[in-house]
């Protein structure tokens, strides 16, 4: 039997990742008891074969009992069990809004606050976290990506390194996002918006792209960028970091800035050790705004 522990901070997504876990052959169970955890364990393995796939929910939903891990654990691995552990993520700021959509309460927060109790929850779990096989940050995260970072870890079977990196596009006049690791202004580059022709447009057509790219600037900049961040990314990993946000900014968000975060996407999203997606923030800004 091939046990796989799923758990993380409330609100990162561990229902979705159930319902992918099941079409991936995985039988799931959530929110299992602790103190039932190993008489489960020996069941499955009794009635089961070797390549049974069993995904067990276990987080705060079970009270103090979650405490019980810190025994329950070693005792499996004593018992020669073998089992890995998964650990959905999400920025507090995300979780907050998560919840607030849905009209739900934090399990842990009673009475306080929805951050209190993601605060208290972080420092019960955190035990979990460091102990995790996998660590997946959804805060980014689509359903269909996240589902593809489950493929790479559970189908693939390539050598996770637990880092997705988002490139992202913004403009300046709406604000650099509040979770960028990285900002690189891209506002020297020749700016579309003075040819009437091609203001309509943005970074995702050729026209665009060809323009922005048109003199040395463009391609060295991007030679030189993609150069900075596949040797800052595996170190990164090292550090343990799990989620890197590169950001790119222009003016409003449609031209430039779109144009060069679809080339470092380009260039890196080839690769098998880290998640990679893009985003383009305020592409459409101007457009609603009647600009």
């Amino acid at each position: 039997m091939k046990l796989l522990i799923l758990t993380g901070m409330s609100g990162a997504g561990k229902h979705t990742a159930f319902k992918i876990l099941e079409d991936f052959g995985y039988r799931c169970v959530d929110n299992l008891p602790v103190e039932l955890l190993k008489s489960f364990v020996e069941l499955n393995h009794r009635n089961g074969t070797e390549d049974d796939l069993v995904a067990v929910g276990i987080d705060v939903r079970g009270g103090d009992s979650i405490e019980l891990l810190r025994q329950v654990l070693p005792e499996l691995e004593a018992d020669g069990m073998e089992f890995e552990i998964l650990f959905l993520d999400a920025e507090d700021v995300v979780l907050v809004k998560r919840y607030k959509e849905t009209r739900r309460s934090h399990p842990l927060s009673g009475a306080e606050s929805i951050y209190a109790g993601i605060s208290e929850e972080r420092e019960r779990i955190q035990f979990l976290r460091e102990k995790a096989n996998y660590i997946v940050d959804t805060s980014h995260l689509l359903t269909r990506e996240l589902r593809a970072e489950l493929q790479k870890i559970f189908i693939d079977r390539d050598d996770y390194k637990n880092l997705f990196v988002t490139v992202m596009s913004f403009g300046f006049k709406y604000g650099i996002p509040q979770d960028a690791d990285l900002v690189f202004d891209v506002r020297f580059l020749p700016n579309p918006y003075y040819i009437a022709e091609l203001r309509p447009m943005t970074g995702n057509d050729e026209e665009i792209q060809n323009f922005v790219m048109q003199n040395e600037d463009g391609p060295e900049f991007a030679d030189k960028l993609e150069e900075m961040i596949r040797f800052l990314i595996p170190r990164y990993i090292d550090e343990g970091k799990n989620q890197l946000v590169i950001c790119f900014g222009c003016t409003g968000g449609k031209h430039r800035s779109v144009t060069m975060a679809n080339e470092l996407y380009n260039r890196l999203k080839d690769s098998a050790t880290y998640g990679i997606r893009v985003e383009h923030r305020d592409i459409d800004k101007d457009a609603k705004r009647g600009k």
